[in-house]
Parts: C-alpha cells; sequence; structure tokens
C-alpha cells in the first residue's frame, strides 16, 4: 500500500511540473487563448522539398465517423458566414445530411509529404456499425503490399471501435488522393488528398510554375447516403444520377431564406505569377467532370503523378480517380474569374444538370463575385479540349489521353520495347441477367418486373462478376482453395450470372499487355478503371463506333490498323475507354502481390466489375506483418470440441479433399490459433477480466493516479 501512495505522489509531482513547463514554454495554451489557427495548423511534413534534407517521419491520426453536413458545429452559416468557417462545421452544399468523414473535415486530412519520408496514419474506426479502410490512390506501396488498404484484398477491414495503422515509405512521387475502400464511404465524404513532392531540381516542369500550393478535390455529390441511393437504385425503382458537384467539399445547392447561399471555394492568385494546380476527381458515380476557367487557359504538365510533355487547352475532363495537374498563368486583369466544373454522363442536361463553381480571385480584387450568373448551360466552354468523352484520336477539337506524350522519352523502358509476355482482352458490357442479387428467377426476374426503371442491368468483365472472399487474398493466401478458382464454373456464362473470385496469375517480371473494350451496346456509357500497385502506359485509345465486339478489335490488330505508341506513351494508373471503343495498356508486373483492378465508378465495383491481378508466386510476395490482423468464416467447429469433444467426429466427419464450406477447414493448428491470438490487439478490450491485465489492485492504482493528474491539467489549464 506504502508503494502505491508513493507512486501517486510521484505522478502528481511529475505531472505538476510537466504542466508548468508546458505553459511557460507556451507550448500548451488555456482554452480562451486558443484560437482559429490550432485547427488549421500546417503539419510539419508539409514542407519546401530539397535535396539532401533528411526523410521524415510523418505521422497522422484519422478518426473516421458518422457526422452531419451543417451540423451545431455550423451555428447561423451562412446567415453569419464566418460561422461557416468554423472548427467542425461541414456545411458542404447547404443541404443537411449524413456523413462519413474524417477528422470531421470535408475533404478529410491533406497528408503532403516529401519523397522519401515515411507515412504513418492511425485510422481509428469511430462509427457504430461499420468497418472502413483507406486506400492510397496512386501510391503503388513498393514493398508494402499489406498497406494497399482494399478489405478482402489486402488486409480484414477495419471493424468498429478500433484502429488499424498504415505505414509505407513514400516512393513514388506526384497527385494521389486517398480515400475509403469499403462500400459507398468515399461518396458519403471519406476521402482527401495525398501529394509527395520532390526537390523541384527534380521537376522537368520546374521552370513552368512559380507557386505550388493549390490543390483542387471535386466530387459529384449526393443528398442522401450513398448507401440508400445503391439500394433504391438496385432492389427498387431509383436512379443512380447524383444532384450536384463540391469543389474542395464547398457548393450552394440550396438557397436559404433572403436569398443566403453557402461559401464558395475561392483559390487566391498574384498577377504576373503562374500556378501549378494540383486536381483530383475523387468521383463516386458516373459523372466525369469538365473544368474551365474563364479568360484562362490550362498548361497540363502531368496525370496521375507522371509528367507529360505540356499541352495547353481550354478545358479538360477527368474521370472518378484521375488526377490532373496544370498551369495557370495569371495574367488576366486583377478581378474574379469563374472556374466552372459541368458535370457530364448520369449528370448532364438528360439527368440532373450537376455543375458548380469556384472563384480565382486576384490578389487587390474585390469581394464581389465574377459577373454573371453561372448555370449549367454556360459553364460549357469551347476549344480544345483534353481527355474529352467518348471520343477517338486524330481530332481537331480534342485530345485523347494515348495523344499525350511523356516528358522525359523513356529509355530501357521494358514495356515499349520489349514484346508483351501476355495479353488480355477484357470487354464488358451491362447484361440483362438474372443476377440473384438483385432479381431472383422466377419471383422478380429482370424480364419478369413490370416496371422498366426496376430492371437493372449487370456491368461485367469478361461475363463474369468480382466475389471477394472472406479473408484477404493476400495475408492469407495460403486459405486460398483450388475450388475457388473460376475455372471450375460450368455454367454458361453468355447466359447465365456467373461470380466468382477471378483472380489472374502473372508471372513476376511480365510485360502484360491489356485490351480494354467497351462494347458500348446497352448504354452509351464510360468507365474509368483503376490498377492497383502498378502504373501502365497507355499506348493506344480509339472509339470505334455507337459498340463494338472483342472479334472486331482482334481482327483490326491483326490487320495493323491499332496504331500503338511505343515510343512516348504516357504513364498513368487510371483512365477511360471510350464507348464502343478500346483502350490499350501495358504494364511491367514487378511489384509481387494480390492487386485489385477495377472499374471505380462505386456502384459498379461494388456489384463486380472488378479482377485481381496475382503478380508472382506466393513465396515471392512479402512475409505478413507480424501480428497482422486475420479474419474469415467461423464454422462453430472449435467451439463444439470445447462443449463435448468426443462428439467432434461425428458433427464434423473427416471428408478427403478441400472442404467447401468456408475455406477454413484446411488452415492449420498454428494458422488458428495466430487468428485467435490477433483478435487482442485488434478489437478494443472493454471490460471483465483480461489474461493480459494486471491485477485489479495496482489497475485501480493507476487510474486514481491519471484521473488526479487530468483533473490537475484541467484546472491549471483553465
Amino acid at each position: 500500500m506504502r508503494s502505491q501512495c508513493a507512486t501517486t505522489v510521484v505522478l502528481f509531482y511529475y505531472c505538476c511540473c510537466t504542466i508548468a513547463v508546458l505553459r511557460l514554454t507556451g507550448a500548451v495554451k488555456p482554452r480562451h487563448e486558443r484560437g482559429q489557427e490550432d485547427y488549421n495548423a500546417v503539419h510539419p511534413c508539409q514542407r519546401e522539398c530539397r535535396a539532401g534534407e533528411p526523410p521524415k517521419t510523418c505521422e497522422y491520426r484519422f478518426k473516421v465517423e458518422w457526422y452531419y453536413t451543417m451540423s451545431k458545429a455550423c451555428y447561423d452559416c451562412p446567415y453569419n458566414m464566418t460561422d461557416c468557417y468554423r472548427p467542425d462545421c461541414v456545411p458542404a452544399d447547404g443541404v443537411a445530411k449524413p456523413i462519413i468523414v474524417i477528422n470531421r473535415s470535408l475533404p478529410g486530412p491533406s497528408i503532403q509529404v516529401c519523397l522519401g519520408d515515411t507515412v504513418m496514419v492511425d485510422v481509428e474506426n469511430a462509427m457504430m456499425e461499420e468497418s472502413t479502410s483507406v486506400h492510397w490512390h496512386g501510391h503503388h506501396q513498393r514493398n508494402s503490399p499489406y498497406m494497399d488498404g482494399v478489405p478482402y484484398v489486402t488486409q480484414c477491414p477495419v471493424p468498429p471501435h478500433s484502429s488499424f495503422r498504415y505505414a509505407y515509405l513514400a516512393d513514388n512521387e506526384g497527385t494521389h488522393f486517398w480515400h475509403s475502400h469499403s462500400g459507398c464511404q468515399r461518396g458519403d465524404g471519406a476521402f482527401g488528398s495525398f501529394v509527395v513532392r520532390a526537390p523541384k531540381s527534380r521537376d522537368v516542369h520546374r521552370d513552368m510554375y512559380d507557386v505550388d500550393v493549390h490543390v483542387i478535390t471535386v466530387t459529384d455529390w449526393l443528398h442522401e447516403l450513398g448507401i440508400r441511393k445503391f439500394l433504391a437504385h438496385y432492389h427498387g425503382s431509383g436512379n443512380n444520377k447524383p444532384e450536384t458537384i463540391l469543389i474542395n467539399g464547398r457548393g450552394r445547392y440550396k438557397v436559404f431564406d433572403g436569398g443566403y447561399r453557402t461559401p464558395l471555394t475561392q483559390f487566391n492568385v498574384t498577377r504576373g505569377k503562374r500556378y501549378r494546380f494540383r486536381l483530383i476527381n475523387a468521383g463516386f458515380l458516373n459523372c466525369p467532370i469538365s473544368m474551365s476557367i474563364d479568360n484562362h487557359t490550362f498548361t497540363m504538365i502531368a496525370t496521375d503523378g507522371y509528367n507529360v510533355q505540356p499541352v495547353v487547352v481550354d478545358s479538360f475532363v477527368s474521370y472518378a480517380g484521375e488526377r490532373w495537374d496544370f498551369v495557370v498563368e495569371a495574367t488576366a486583369n486583377v478581378g474574379n474569374y469563374w472556374m466552372r466544373f459541368r458535370g457530364l454522363m448520369d449528370c448532364d442536361e438528360r439527368f440532373t444538370k450537376a455543375f458548380e463553381v469556384s472563384i480565382l480571385h486576384y490578389d487587390g480584387a474585390g469581394d464581389e463575385e465574377p459577373e454573371g450568373t453561372p448555370t449549367y448551360d454556360n459553364t460549357f466552354h469551347s476549344g480544345i479540349q483534353l481527355n474529352a468523352l467518348n471520343k477517338g484520336s486524330g481530332l481537331m477539337d480534342t485530345a485523347t489521353v494515348s495523344e499525350l506524350e511523356d516528358a522525359t522519352p523513356p529509355k530501357n523502358d521494358l514495356r515499349l520495347e520489349k514484346k508483351p509476355d501476355v495479353t488480355l482482352f477484357m470487354s464488358y458490357d451491362f447484361y440483362s441477367l438474372d443476377n440473384p442479387h438483385f432479381h431472383k428467377p422466377m419471383l422478380y426476374g429482370f424480364k419478369q418486373v413490370t416496371h422498366k426503371s426496376e430492371q437493372v442491368y449487370t456491368p461485367q468483365i469478361n461475363k463474369m462478376s468480382f466475389k471477394l472472399p472472406s479473408f484477404p487474398l493476400l495475408s492469407q493466401r495460403n486459405m486460398i482453395e483450388p475450388w475457388m478458382s473460376c475455372d471450375n464454373i460450368k455454367k454458361d456464362c453468355s447466359n447465365e450470372f456467373c461470380e466468382c473470385t477471378n483472380i489472374i496469375k502473372v508471372p513476376l517480371g511480365s510485360i502484360v499487355e491489356l485490351f480494354l473494350i467497351d462494347k458500348g451496346v446497352t448504354y452509351n456509357a464510360n468507365h474509368p478503371f483503376h490498377l492497383h500497385g502498378h502504373p501502365f502506359r497507355v499506348v493506344a485509345m480509339e472509339r470505334v463506333g455507337n459498340h463494338t465486339t472483342v472479334e472486331e478489335i482482334e481482327q483490326m490488330d491483326r490487320d495493323g490498323r491499332i496504331v500503338r505508341n511505343l515510343r512516348t506513351a504516357p504513364l498513368k494508373d487510371t483512365v477511360t475507354v471510350p464507348d464502343g471503343g478500346f483502350t490499350i495498356l501495358r504494364f511491367l508486373a514487378d511489384n509481387p502481390g494480390y492487386w485489385l483492378f477495377h472499374c471505380h465508378i462505386e456502384f459498379h465495383v461494388e456489384v463486380g466489375m472488378a479482377t485481381v491481378f496475382k503478380i508472382g508466386e506466393d513465396w515471392e510476395m512479402p512475409p505478413s506483418p507480424p501480428g497482422f490482423p486475420k479474419c474469415g468464416n467461423y464454422n462453430g467447429k472449435g467451439l463444439v470440441s470445447i462443449l463435448n469433444p468426443e462428439e467432434m467426429d461425428s458433427v464434423y466427419p473427416m471428408v478427403n479433399g478441400s472442404s467447401q464450406s468456408d475455406g477454413l477447414d484446411d488452415v492449420d493448428i498454428e494458422s488458428r490459433t495466430n487468428m485467435i491470438s490477433t483478435l487482442g490487439k485488434w478489437w478494443p478490450f472493454v471490460g471483465g477480466a483480461h489474461p493480459y491485465v494486471a491485477s485489479a489492485a495496482s489497475i485501480n492504482s493507476s487510474y486514481f493516479s491519471i484521473l488526479l493528474c487530468i483533473v490537475i491539467s484541467f484546472l491549471v489549464i483553465e
């Protein structure tokens, strides 16, 4: 008892001394002295990157939680405009709705580091029911495949009330972004920018701009939760069209009493300077976005983090998952100018006319808005457009991605110099199948439902829907069974719905040429595809017609009518495919692991428009980090053995060959033991006895000391 009292006195003395030092040095301020700067403090890793400087370890904490736009944190926003900028106020476009955000901000925290830094992000799942994850879109996770953030591919999802640490080396520079890779969470607000800068001496475009501070995150935006939209569309007669667009989390859809609206995003420039902008399309649904700036042009210099030869255009289109870097020269008269964002495809004039604006503000200009009232119709911009929707090459007023050129002529690039070791054709369309998830045959099959709006077409790659397993393919690859292969499907997938865990095996070091073919029969649609773990070169892109077939594309290739750029093809990781056309990619499979390849329209990937590349053999992949969380199905086998060991064999008889019940039966005892032992690290311990917890007496003493320290700290700081 005396020792416990002595410990308490020492802790009390240490606590008081620590607080005094913090107050004297200004490290801790009283609550009434804390200002807005504490909430908007710049992370120390967001700095100018200089050659020769040692790298930093950059730590972040992401708290993922349910939240609400126009919450009580917004006070009288927008009637008192300053209230819209209060901490934790997420005004969005003025429409109140539930959201999922990180650290109560939209977009979430921006991660901006230097090449070679170590990034460490503790993701705390504070949601009540949903699991989550974070994918680092554009970062290829070389030597760190377990950090890619894809549930059931590279990791288990992060359960509620628990946390997961992502740690990796920022080893590929450029404009990336992070987002939840769980369900519809990205569309509900769980995304943010991720920029890796290199010393300016490495930048081939360093002489083209003076300032590099502006990051633009654009996304289509719903006025309801993404899952509600999804369920209404796939199980009812609801649509899949976004209402509007947000720019850096802001817009002004709702008009309040008296004509008040929520604030727009503003980008400040000084006349005579040249500004590098980094645009991220965090789009959720099928809403490509065209951007233009009144009285200004764009000099495009990079895409998906890779430099291209500069191209001057009047507007450009970005698709979900793409990033574009461009330079704007502030040479117009001092004033304010509309930056216009116009939704296409499911956001166009046929549906919701989704659009938004932000303001390019010159220093010295007034606070008034630019002239004219922006509308969907007047956001159209004539002139040359890059990456236009469903256009082919060789046109006068548009340019495709495949017509861009790498800023540095590739030397000894096997993707361009060597014939491909593996050639793959992936064709897709929307099919009128009885997908049992949404159309049960003989009950409410596709052709049985009476209303056309209730007929849901299924998007598939090569007539196959991707089905996630119950465990991560990478970290628990020893649980993959032969019966899981798509080769075991005996149905006629041309006429019946087929789904499986579609894994394409590629030998490590292979050159892969991939034909993406949009048949274009059912809809005049568009699909942006994203490859995890690897960049690719876009060697060709063409629209053949309103629709096409694999056979037609193969014949075109045999006849020499497909021209590949094998000299200067640009690098990307996300690319569109013209409807009724094709895009040809080449990548070097040099990053061992299991990597997702999927359409980046959330509804499409959720219903299986994806596949997985297995690069290399299992033994060529890095081992799982120590204590890495495990997950999977539970069949009660262990429970029965505990309750009644002698009945174990009768309840679970031995069966020759592999079990198809849950994929766990053939896991060895050590694996099962590890699965159980890691739960203590994975799930938070709440109440009751625990084998790793010290005695009650010492715990109570420590709790008392900590509580006393907290009380004293609060009183002193106040």
